[in-house]
Protein backbone atom coordinates (compact mmCIF):
# COMPACT_ATOMS: atom_id res chain seq x y z
CA UNK A 1 0.00 0.00 0.00
CA UNK A 2 2.83 2.15 1.05
CA UNK A 3 4.36 1.60 -2.66
CA UNK A 4 1.25 3.04 -4.31
CA UNK A 5 0.83 6.40 -1.74
CA UNK A 6 3.88 7.58 -2.33
CA UNK A 7 3.56 7.77 -5.97
CA UNK A 8 0.33 9.54 -5.76
CA UNK A 9 1.87 12.20 -2.82
CA UNK A 10 4.19 12.90 -5.92
CA UNK A 11 1.79 13.16 -8.29
CA UNK A 12 -0.56 15.52 -6.35
CA UNK A 13 2.60 17.62 -4.86
CA UNK A 14 3.51 18.36 -8.80
CA UNK A 15 -0.02 19.35 -9.47
CA UNK A 16 -0.47 21.71 -6.55
CA UNK A 17 2.72 23.18 -7.53
CA UNK A 18 1.56 24.04 -11.19
CA UNK A 19 -1.90 25.03 -10.47
CA UNK A 20 -0.84 27.58 -7.42
CA UNK A 21 2.00 29.08 -9.50
CA UNK A 22 -0.70 29.71 -12.14
CA UNK A 23 -3.56 31.79 -10.07
CA UNK A 24 -4.66 34.23 -11.94
CA UNK A 25 -3.06 37.69 -10.57
CA UNK A 26 -5.45 40.63 -9.18
CA UNK A 27 -3.43 43.18 -8.01
CA UNK A 28 -4.84 45.37 -4.97
CA UNK A 29 -3.92 48.86 -6.18
CA UNK A 30 -5.45 49.09 -9.38
CA UNK A 31 -5.80 52.73 -11.40
CA UNK A 32 -6.99 53.29 -14.94
CA UNK A 33 -7.42 57.09 -15.75
CA UNK A 34 -9.00 58.11 -18.90
CA UNK A 35 -7.70 61.91 -18.72
CA UNK A 36 -9.59 64.74 -19.77
CA UNK A 37 -12.56 62.70 -20.11
CA UNK A 38 -16.13 63.12 -19.42
CA UNK A 39 -17.45 59.63 -19.22
CA UNK A 40 -18.00 57.90 -16.48
CA UNK A 41 -16.02 55.23 -18.17
CA UNK A 42 -14.05 54.14 -21.05
CA UNK A 43 -13.54 50.61 -22.87
CA UNK A 44 -10.23 50.41 -24.50
CA UNK A 45 -9.48 48.19 -27.07
CA UNK A 46 -7.93 45.78 -24.68
CA UNK A 47 -11.64 45.55 -23.12
CA UNK A 48 -10.18 47.48 -19.89
CA UNK A 49 -12.39 50.37 -17.88
CA UNK A 50 -11.13 53.44 -17.66
CA UNK A 51 -12.40 56.19 -15.41
CA UNK A 52 -12.89 59.46 -16.79
CA UNK A 53 -11.23 62.37 -14.65
CA UNK A 54 -13.84 65.06 -15.30
CA UNK A 55 -16.59 63.86 -13.55
CA UNK A 56 -17.04 64.91 -10.09
CA UNK A 57 -20.69 64.16 -9.90
CA UNK A 58 -20.29 60.20 -9.25
CA UNK A 59 -18.14 59.14 -6.25
CA UNK A 60 -16.19 56.76 -8.74
CA UNK A 61 -14.84 59.50 -10.74
CA UNK A 62 -11.68 60.05 -10.87
CA UNK A 63 -11.06 63.91 -10.57
CA UNK A 64 -10.87 62.75 -6.97
CA UNK A 65 -7.13 62.12 -7.70
CA UNK A 66 -6.27 65.16 -9.61
CA UNK A 67 -4.90 67.99 -7.31
CA UNK A 68 -3.91 71.37 -9.42
CA UNK A 69 -0.74 73.61 -7.81
CA UNK A 70 -1.84 76.53 -7.42
CA UNK A 71 -5.43 75.83 -6.83
CA UNK A 72 -6.32 78.86 -8.62
CA UNK A 73 -5.06 77.40 -11.66
CA UNK A 74 -7.96 75.92 -14.28
CA UNK A 75 -7.03 72.58 -16.07
CA UNK A 76 -8.20 71.74 -19.58
CA UNK A 77 -10.12 68.64 -20.37
CA UNK A 78 -9.75 68.60 -23.89
CA UNK A 79 -11.03 66.65 -27.04
CA UNK A 80 -9.73 65.51 -30.09
CA UNK A 81 -11.41 67.41 -33.41
CA UNK A 82 -10.29 64.99 -35.49
CA UNK A 83 -9.89 61.02 -33.77
CA UNK A 84 -9.09 58.45 -35.92
CA UNK A 85 -11.99 55.62 -36.38
CA UNK A 86 -9.69 52.66 -34.93
CA UNK A 87 -7.60 54.57 -32.42
CA UNK A 88 -8.29 53.96 -28.98
CA UNK A 89 -11.20 56.10 -26.90
CA UNK A 90 -7.81 56.80 -24.59
CA UNK A 91 -6.79 58.92 -27.32
CA UNK A 92 -9.90 60.96 -27.92
CA UNK A 93 -9.43 63.13 -24.94
CA UNK A 94 -6.66 64.86 -22.80
CA UNK A 95 -6.20 66.95 -19.94
CA UNK A 96 -3.53 70.09 -20.33
CA UNK A 97 -2.46 72.30 -17.92
CA UNK A 98 0.10 75.60 -17.97
CA UNK A 99 1.21 75.20 -14.47
CA UNK A 100 2.29 72.45 -12.36
CA UNK A 101 0.07 69.70 -11.45
CA UNK A 102 -0.40 66.01 -10.20
CA UNK A 103 -2.33 63.09 -10.01
CA UNK A 104 -2.41 61.47 -6.17
CA UNK A 105 -3.06 57.65 -5.87
CA UNK A 106 -3.73 56.12 -2.87
CA UNK A 107 -1.56 53.17 -1.85
CA UNK A 108 -2.57 50.08 -0.03
CA UNK A 109 -0.73 47.13 -1.21
CA UNK A 110 1.72 46.63 1.38
CA UNK A 111 3.04 43.44 -0.23
CA UNK A 112 5.37 44.45 -2.99
CA UNK A 113 7.74 47.60 -2.77
CA UNK A 114 6.72 48.43 -6.34
CA UNK A 115 4.07 49.97 -8.49
CA UNK A 116 3.96 49.62 -12.89
CA UNK A 117 3.19 53.45 -13.99
CA UNK A 118 2.13 53.62 -17.41
CA UNK A 119 1.71 57.51 -19.31
CA UNK A 120 0.01 57.36 -22.12
CA UNK A 121 0.70 60.55 -24.85
CA UNK A 122 -0.82 60.95 -28.38
CA UNK A 123 -0.65 64.52 -29.87
CA UNK A 124 -3.63 66.07 -31.13
CA UNK A 125 -5.00 69.79 -32.01
CA UNK A 126 -8.29 70.48 -30.03
CA UNK A 127 -10.43 73.43 -32.10
CA UNK A 128 -12.07 74.98 -29.04
CA UNK A 129 -8.66 75.48 -26.73
CA UNK A 130 -6.33 75.66 -29.60
CA UNK A 131 -4.07 73.63 -28.10
CA UNK A 132 -1.49 71.59 -30.23
CA UNK A 133 0.01 68.59 -28.05
CA UNK A 134 2.31 68.10 -30.29
CA UNK A 135 3.99 71.45 -29.48
CA UNK A 136 4.13 70.82 -25.35
CA UNK A 137 7.05 70.36 -23.41
CA UNK A 138 7.28 69.23 -19.93
CA UNK A 139 8.74 67.44 -17.11
CA UNK A 140 7.35 64.41 -14.98
CA UNK A 141 7.94 63.44 -11.32
CA UNK A 142 6.87 60.08 -9.77
CA UNK A 143 7.13 59.93 -5.76
CA UNK A 144 10.58 61.98 -5.74
CA UNK A 145 11.77 60.04 -9.44
CA UNK A 146 12.63 62.24 -12.23
CA UNK A 147 10.97 60.72 -15.31
CA UNK A 148 10.65 62.93 -17.77
CA UNK A 149 12.57 66.05 -18.33
CA UNK A 150 12.56 68.69 -21.13
CA UNK A 151 9.97 66.17 -22.85
CA UNK A 152 9.02 67.07 -25.98
CA UNK A 153 6.29 65.13 -28.45
CA UNK A 154 8.09 66.16 -31.26
CA UNK A 155 11.62 64.34 -30.39
CA UNK A 156 9.55 61.20 -29.40
CA UNK A 157 7.22 60.43 -31.52
CA UNK A 158 7.02 57.49 -32.81
CA UNK A 159 5.99 55.97 -36.10
CA UNK A 160 3.18 53.67 -35.21
CA UNK A 161 -0.09 55.47 -34.32
CA UNK A 162 1.70 58.26 -33.23
CA UNK A 163 1.02 57.15 -29.40
CA UNK A 164 3.88 57.10 -26.95
CA UNK A 165 3.35 55.16 -24.03
CA UNK A 166 5.85 55.17 -20.89
CA UNK A 167 6.32 52.45 -18.56
CA UNK A 168 8.19 52.61 -15.30
CA UNK A 169 8.34 50.27 -12.08
CA UNK A 170 8.24 53.02 -9.35
CA UNK A 171 9.27 52.27 -5.77
CA UNK A 172 6.67 53.38 -3.34
CA UNK A 173 8.56 51.61 -0.03
CA UNK A 174 5.97 52.92 2.76
CA UNK A 175 4.21 55.50 1.12
CA UNK A 176 0.70 55.29 1.41
CA UNK A 177 0.75 57.29 -1.99
CA UNK A 178 2.02 58.06 -5.47
CA UNK A 179 1.80 61.25 -6.70
CA UNK A 180 2.92 62.05 -10.65
CA UNK A 181 3.52 65.36 -11.19
CA UNK A 182 3.39 67.29 -14.54
CA UNK A 183 5.86 70.51 -14.91
CA UNK A 184 5.33 73.08 -17.80
CA UNK A 185 8.84 73.58 -19.15
CA UNK A 186 8.08 77.31 -18.68
CA UNK A 187 5.41 79.27 -18.55
CA UNK A 188 4.95 79.25 -22.43
CA UNK A 189 4.50 75.87 -22.68
CA UNK A 190 2.23 73.50 -21.13
CA UNK A 191 1.82 69.55 -20.66
CA UNK A 192 -1.03 67.03 -21.36
CA UNK A 193 -1.15 63.66 -20.35
CA UNK A 194 -3.97 61.32 -22.42
CA UNK A 195 -4.37 58.20 -19.48
CA UNK A 196 -2.48 56.58 -16.74
CA UNK A 197 -2.04 53.64 -15.20
CA UNK A 198 -1.37 52.64 -11.85
CA UNK A 199 -1.03 48.92 -10.81
CA UNK A 200 0.62 46.88 -7.97
CA UNK A 201 3.64 45.38 -9.23
CA UNK A 202 3.72 41.73 -8.51
CA UNK A 203 6.09 40.72 -5.13
CA UNK A 204 8.05 38.50 -7.66
CA UNK A 205 8.46 40.67 -10.75
CA UNK A 206 11.74 42.15 -10.17
CA UNK A 207 14.34 40.29 -7.73
CA UNK A 208 16.93 42.07 -5.68
CA UNK A 209 20.23 40.06 -6.96
CA UNK A 210 21.55 40.33 -10.32
CA UNK A 211 24.75 39.46 -11.58
CA UNK A 212 27.06 42.53 -13.11
CA UNK A 213 28.47 41.51 -16.44
CA UNK A 214 31.60 44.02 -18.29
CA UNK A 215 34.51 42.92 -20.00
CA UNK A 216 36.94 43.25 -16.26
CA UNK A 217 34.55 41.22 -14.32
CA UNK A 218 31.82 39.20 -13.43
CA UNK A 219 29.53 39.64 -10.03
CA UNK A 220 26.23 39.44 -7.96
CA UNK A 221 24.41 42.60 -7.46
CA UNK A 222 22.35 43.16 -4.52
CA UNK A 223 19.69 45.94 -4.07
CA UNK A 224 18.33 46.12 -6.35
CA UNK A 225 14.86 46.74 -5.22
CA UNK A 226 16.00 50.05 -3.69
CA UNK A 227 16.05 51.41 -7.35
CA UNK A 228 13.26 52.53 -9.93
CA UNK A 229 13.07 51.42 -13.71
CA UNK A 230 12.41 52.21 -16.87
CA UNK A 231 11.14 49.87 -19.62
CA UNK A 232 12.74 50.67 -22.65
CA UNK A 233 12.74 47.22 -24.40
CA UNK A 234 10.41 44.05 -24.13
CA UNK A 235 10.81 42.10 -26.96
CA UNK A 236 8.97 38.51 -27.91
CA UNK A 237 11.69 36.36 -29.42
CA UNK A 238 10.61 34.00 -32.14
CA UNK A 239 6.81 35.00 -31.87
CA UNK A 240 4.33 37.83 -33.17
CA UNK A 241 3.49 40.98 -30.97
CA UNK A 242 1.60 40.00 -27.43
CA UNK A 243 -0.75 42.76 -27.18
CA UNK A 244 -1.81 43.88 -23.55
CA UNK A 245 -5.36 41.38 -23.48
CA UNK A 246 -2.68 38.56 -23.95
CA UNK A 247 -0.37 39.44 -20.94
CA UNK A 248 -2.14 39.09 -17.38
CA UNK A 249 -0.15 42.72 -16.32
CA UNK A 250 -1.43 44.39 -19.60
CA UNK A 251 2.19 44.78 -21.28
CA UNK A 252 3.02 45.05 -25.14
CA UNK A 253 6.18 42.55 -26.45
CA UNK A 254 6.90 43.60 -30.10
CA UNK A 255 8.59 40.97 -32.25
CA UNK A 256 12.36 41.14 -32.48
CA UNK A 257 13.07 40.94 -36.04
CA UNK A 258 13.66 44.92 -36.27
CA UNK A 259 16.41 43.85 -33.31
CA UNK A 260 17.90 40.30 -34.76
CA UNK A 261 21.50 40.89 -36.58
CA UNK A 262 20.89 38.75 -39.72
CA UNK A 263 23.46 35.43 -40.39
CA UNK A 264 23.92 32.99 -42.87
CA UNK A 265 23.86 30.37 -41.15
CA UNK A 266 21.37 27.90 -41.52
CA UNK A 267 21.34 26.49 -37.64
CA UNK A 268 18.89 29.06 -36.97
CA UNK A 269 15.38 28.40 -36.52
CA UNK A 270 12.15 29.56 -35.36
CA UNK A 271 10.46 27.21 -32.98
CA UNK A 272 7.00 27.16 -31.69
CA UNK A 273 4.99 25.15 -29.07
CA UNK A 274 1.44 24.43 -28.49
CA UNK A 275 1.47 22.37 -25.68
CA UNK A 276 1.18 23.40 -22.27
CA UNK A 277 3.69 25.97 -20.52
CA UNK A 278 4.19 24.43 -16.86
CA UNK A 279 4.77 27.10 -14.65
CA UNK A 280 6.36 26.73 -11.34
CA UNK A 281 6.64 27.86 -7.64
CA UNK A 282 9.72 29.46 -7.17
CA UNK A 283 10.26 29.82 -11.39
CA UNK A 284 8.89 32.04 -14.05
CA UNK A 285 5.38 33.15 -13.01
CA UNK A 286 2.77 34.16 -15.87
CA UNK A 287 3.39 37.99 -14.12
CA UNK A 288 7.05 37.44 -15.51
CA UNK A 289 6.54 36.32 -18.65
CA UNK A 290 3.23 35.40 -20.50
CA UNK A 291 2.63 31.81 -22.42
CA UNK A 292 2.91 33.61 -25.81
CA UNK A 293 6.42 34.62 -24.84
CA UNK A 294 7.44 31.19 -23.58
CA UNK A 295 5.71 29.30 -26.89
CA UNK A 296 7.96 30.69 -29.62
CA UNK A 297 11.79 31.11 -29.78
CA UNK A 298 14.90 31.34 -31.63
CA UNK A 299 17.17 28.35 -31.34
CA UNK A 300 20.39 27.06 -32.92
CA UNK A 301 20.44 23.55 -34.02
CA UNK A 302 22.83 21.02 -35.14
CA UNK A 303 23.20 20.35 -39.02
CA UNK A 304 24.59 16.85 -40.34
CA UNK A 305 25.96 15.76 -36.59
CA UNK A 306 28.48 19.29 -35.90
CA UNK A 307 28.22 21.98 -33.75
CA UNK A 308 27.37 25.49 -35.06
CA UNK A 309 29.98 27.50 -34.43
CA UNK A 310 28.22 31.11 -34.50
CA UNK A 311 25.92 32.63 -32.55
CA UNK A 312 22.47 34.48 -32.34
CA UNK A 313 22.79 37.94 -31.73
CA UNK A 314 20.45 40.91 -31.18
CA UNK A 315 21.28 44.67 -31.40
CA UNK A 316 19.21 47.44 -29.25
CA UNK A 317 20.05 50.66 -29.88
CA UNK A 318 19.83 54.18 -27.78
CA UNK A 319 21.83 52.34 -24.27
CA UNK A 320 23.79 54.49 -23.28
CA UNK A 321 24.92 56.59 -19.52
CA UNK A 322 22.99 54.64 -17.48
CA UNK A 323 23.11 51.41 -15.51
CA UNK A 324 20.68 48.75 -17.14
CA UNK A 325 19.04 45.46 -16.12
CA UNK A 326 18.76 42.66 -18.75
CA UNK A 327 16.53 40.00 -18.46
CA UNK A 328 16.88 37.30 -20.78
CA UNK A 329 13.60 34.59 -21.13
CA UNK A 330 14.37 30.69 -21.81
CA UNK A 331 11.67 28.12 -22.15
CA UNK A 332 12.85 24.79 -23.46
CA UNK A 333 10.29 23.55 -25.81
CA UNK A 334 12.47 22.31 -28.88
CA UNK A 335 14.08 20.00 -26.87
CA UNK A 336 12.58 15.80 -27.42
CA UNK A 337 14.49 15.08 -23.53
CA UNK A 338 16.00 16.75 -20.92
CA UNK A 339 19.53 17.58 -20.03
CA UNK A 340 20.81 17.55 -23.84
CA UNK A 341 20.17 21.63 -23.80
CA UNK A 342 23.56 23.14 -23.10
CA UNK A 343 24.62 26.89 -24.51
CA UNK A 344 26.47 29.93 -23.14
CA UNK A 345 24.95 34.01 -22.96
CA UNK A 346 26.85 36.67 -23.75
CA UNK A 347 26.04 40.48 -22.80
CA UNK A 348 27.72 43.35 -24.71
CA UNK A 349 30.04 40.63 -26.31
CA UNK A 350 31.11 39.04 -22.45
CA UNK A 351 30.06 35.58 -21.34
CA UNK A 352 27.18 36.39 -18.78
CA UNK A 353 26.54 32.59 -18.47
CA UNK A 354 28.17 29.50 -19.52
CA UNK A 355 27.16 26.27 -20.01
CA UNK A 356 23.73 26.91 -19.20
CA UNK A 357 21.58 23.74 -18.33
CA UNK A 358 17.89 25.02 -18.67
CA UNK A 359 16.72 21.49 -17.32
CA UNK A 360 18.80 21.97 -14.07
CA UNK A 361 17.22 25.29 -13.84
CA UNK A 362 13.50 23.57 -14.11
CA UNK A 363 13.72 20.44 -12.28
CA UNK A 364 14.09 18.21 -15.20
CA UNK A 365 10.56 19.32 -16.82
CA UNK A 366 11.02 20.73 -20.56
CA UNK A 367 8.38 23.52 -21.84
CA UNK A 368 9.05 25.44 -18.13
CA UNK A 369 10.14 28.79 -18.10
CA UNK A 370 13.33 30.45 -16.51
CA UNK A 371 14.93 33.87 -16.71
CA UNK A 372 18.33 35.34 -15.79
CA UNK A 373 18.50 38.88 -14.81
CA UNK A 374 22.05 40.75 -15.39
CA UNK A 375 22.94 44.23 -14.98
CA UNK A 376 25.55 46.62 -17.63
CA UNK A 377 26.80 49.54 -17.93
CA UNK A 378 25.50 51.75 -20.80
CA UNK A 379 27.71 51.21 -23.55
CA UNK A 380 29.84 53.58 -25.34
CA UNK A 381 28.49 52.32 -28.67
CA UNK A 382 24.92 53.20 -27.44
CA UNK A 383 24.44 49.55 -28.07
CA UNK A 384 23.31 46.74 -25.99
CA UNK A 385 24.23 43.22 -27.46
CA UNK A 386 22.63 39.42 -26.56
CA UNK A 387 23.94 36.36 -28.30
CA UNK A 388 23.01 33.12 -27.17
CA UNK A 389 25.16 30.18 -28.87
CA UNK A 390 26.84 26.42 -28.38
CA UNK A 391 28.93 25.26 -25.43
CA UNK A 392 32.00 22.72 -25.02
CA UNK A 393 29.04 21.38 -23.36
CA UNK A 394 26.68 20.88 -26.45
CA UNK A 395 25.71 18.02 -28.10
CA UNK A 396 25.41 17.43 -31.64
CA UNK A 397 22.27 16.11 -33.14
CA UNK A 398 20.77 18.15 -30.51
CA UNK A 399 19.36 22.20 -29.78
CA UNK A 400 22.10 24.09 -28.74
CA UNK A 401 21.25 27.20 -27.95
CA UNK A 402 17.62 28.87 -27.26
CA UNK A 403 16.25 32.41 -26.96
CA UNK A 404 12.70 33.19 -26.01
CA UNK A 405 12.00 36.50 -24.65
CA UNK A 406 14.43 40.00 -23.83
CA UNK A 407 13.75 42.98 -21.55
CA UNK A 408 15.72 46.01 -20.75
CA UNK A 409 15.16 48.18 -17.65
CA UNK A 410 16.94 51.50 -17.27
CA UNK A 411 17.77 51.72 -13.93
CA UNK A 412 17.65 55.20 -12.34
CA UNK A 413 21.10 57.30 -11.81
CA UNK A 414 21.98 58.34 -8.12
CA UNK A 415 20.21 61.48 -8.61
CA UNK A 416 17.17 59.70 -8.57
CA UNK A 417 16.44 60.42 -12.69
CA UNK A 418 15.89 58.51 -15.91
CA UNK A 419 16.20 61.81 -18.06
CA UNK A 420 19.80 63.96 -17.23
CA UNK A 421 21.84 64.59 -14.88
CA UNK A 422 18.95 66.32 -12.44
CA UNK A 423 17.25 65.64 -9.20
CA UNK A 424 13.16 66.33 -9.44
CA UNK A 425 13.60 68.66 -6.94
CA UNK A 426 15.97 70.86 -8.94
CA UNK A 427 12.79 70.76 -11.55
CA UNK A 428 10.66 72.35 -9.08
CA UNK A 429 12.44 74.79 -7.75
CA UNK A 430 13.15 76.03 -11.31
CA UNK A 431 9.68 76.23 -11.77
CA UNK A 432 9.26 78.48 -9.00
CA UNK A 433 12.30 80.59 -9.77
CA UNK A 434 10.93 80.98 -13.50
CA UNK A 435 7.77 82.69 -11.65
CA UNK A 436 9.50 84.86 -9.37
CA UNK A 437 11.22 85.90 -12.56
CA UNK A 438 8.26 86.92 -14.08
CA UNK A 439 6.54 88.21 -11.81
CA UNK A 440 8.77 90.73 -10.52
CA UNK A 441 9.01 92.72 -13.61
CA UNK A 442 5.64 92.82 -13.36
CA UNK A 443 5.70 94.68 -10.19
CA UNK A 444 8.16 96.89 -10.85
CA UNK A 445 5.94 97.73 -14.55
CA UNK A 446 2.95 98.05 -11.97
CA UNK A 447 4.98 100.65 -9.52
CA UNK A 448 6.37 102.51 -12.04
CA UNK A 449 2.74 103.23 -13.91
CA UNK A 450 1.52 104.11 -10.66
CA UNK A 451 4.42 106.64 -10.35
CA UNK A 452 3.95 108.20 -13.34
CA UNK A 453 0.44 108.90 -12.96
CA UNK A 454 0.80 110.87 -9.60
CA UNK A 455 4.27 112.65 -11.47
CA UNK A 456 1.64 113.57 -14.14
CA UNK A 457 -1.51 114.49 -11.53
CA UNK A 458 1.02 116.84 -9.76
CA UNK A 459 2.18 118.75 -12.52
CA UNK A 460 -1.55 119.28 -13.58
CA UNK A 461 -2.15 120.53 -10.13
CA UNK A 462 1.10 122.96 -10.84
CA UNK A 463 2.25 121.97 -7.53
CA UNK A 464 5.92 120.69 -8.80
CA UNK A 465 8.31 119.90 -6.52
CA UNK A 466 6.82 122.23 -3.64
CA UNK A 467 4.69 119.04 -1.78
CA UNK A 468 6.99 115.96 -0.81
CA UNK A 469 6.09 112.73 -1.66
CA UNK A 470 3.13 110.74 0.08
CA UNK A 471 3.42 107.03 0.59
CA UNK A 472 0.71 104.62 -1.99
CA UNK A 473 -2.34 103.54 -0.24
CA UNK A 474 -1.14 99.91 0.66
CA UNK A 475 -4.72 98.69 -0.40
CA UNK A 476 -4.52 100.47 -3.88
CA UNK A 477 -1.25 99.10 -4.34
CA UNK A 478 -2.08 95.13 -3.31
CA UNK A 479 -5.21 95.25 -5.62
CA UNK A 480 -3.15 96.23 -8.81
CA UNK A 481 -1.12 93.63 -7.93
CA UNK A 482 -3.42 91.02 -7.59
CA UNK A 483 -4.88 91.94 -10.77
CA UNK A 484 -1.87 92.50 -12.51
CA UNK A 485 -0.90 88.31 -11.50
CA UNK A 486 -4.24 87.38 -12.36
CA UNK A 487 -4.22 88.17 -15.49
CA UNK A 488 -0.70 86.86 -16.06
CA UNK A 489 -2.10 83.14 -14.34
CA UNK A 490 -4.59 83.06 -17.15
CA UNK A 491 -1.88 83.64 -20.27
CA UNK A 492 -0.33 80.61 -21.33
Amino acid sequence: MSNFITPLLLLLSFFTTLVSSTSPFSPIDHYLINCGSHNPTTTDLDHRIFTGDDDSSTTNSASQFLTITPSSTRTIPCANSDPSPISSPLYRTARAFNRPFKYTFRIQDRRTTHHLVRLHFHPFFNNSSFFDFSLAKFHVLANGFLLLHDFSIENNYQKVGGVIIKEYMIRVGDSDKLEISFVPLKRSNFAFVNAIEVISAPKDLIADVAQFVSSERNERVDGLLKNGFETVYRVNVGGPKVTPFNDSLWRTWVPDDEYLKKSGDDGLFDVHFGGWIQYRVGGASREVGPDNVYNSARVIKSLNGSIPKSNITWLFPGIEGYKYLVRLHFCDIASVVANLLYFNVYVNGNLAYENLDLSAMTNMLLASPFYADFVVEGSDSAFLTVSVGPSNLSFPNAVDAILNGVEVFKINNSMGSFDGQICAQSVMKSWKRGNVGVVVPLLAAVFLLLTASVVVQRRRCGLGDKVGWSRLPVDVSEVNLKYGSQQSAGKL
